[in-house]
């Protein structure tokens, strides 16, 4: 996965000990790559041999049954690349939770729901182009001033159809997030 896109966060609670937040995000640009692998299967026979040309023609005659031996091989080859799939996501329900909200380096908890909309099923062709999602990670938030920080996670995101199409398989990611926050 590779996502851009912007998220917005509302304080919701403040202490000494933890400052909680709703967060939501918007990712006009989702990326998502699955592993591709194109199986090919020849059958390649004996030469044939036939002591009859091609031009002579022949009177068929009654059918009757035989027996002989012939033997078959295949040639087998396997190759395997990735396909890249275009989508766009929206994660209205998210919560952060900033530990020693005082200080100018904070840990902090997220947790995120939402939805993605794909170019095409993801991750098989059977699956659906519209998945729901959820993640959850832990990170570090650095102020660099009152308004402005830098945030580092890394979250679980998982991205499922949830049955409504007739594949699902469903695809788990770690993804690593940076942001730069600012705000009023």
């Amino acid at each position: 996965m590779l996502n851009f896109g912007a998220n917005y966060s509302r304080r919701l609670f403040q202490n000494r000990v933890v400052n909680w937040q709703y967060h939501a995000e918007i990712l006009p640009v989702a990326l998502e790559s699955d592993p591709v692998s194109l199986t090919t299967v020849t059958l390649v026979s004996p030469p044939q041999t036939s002591p009859i040309p091609p031009e002579t023609s022949i009177p068929v005659s009654a059918c009757h049954s035989q027996s002989g031996t012939y033997t078959l091989t295949f040639e087998y080859s396997e190759t395997c690349s990735r396909r890249w799939t275009i989508g766009e996501g929206i994660s209205p329900i998210g919560f952060d939770w900033n530990f020693l909200p005082r200080r100018k380096v904070q840990p902090f908890l997220l947790a995120h729901g939402g939805n993605m909309y794909s170019t095409q099923p993801i991750p098989t062709t059977g699956a659906g182009s519209f998945n729901f999602t959820f993640d959850f990670g832990v990170g570090i938030e650095l102020f660099r001033s009152k308004s402005k920080s830098v945030r580092a996670d890394y979250r679980f995101h998982h991205i499922s159809d949830h049955n409504t199409s007739t594949v699902n398989p469903g695809i788990d990611n770690g993804l690593f997030t940076l942001t730069y926050a600012f705000g009023r």
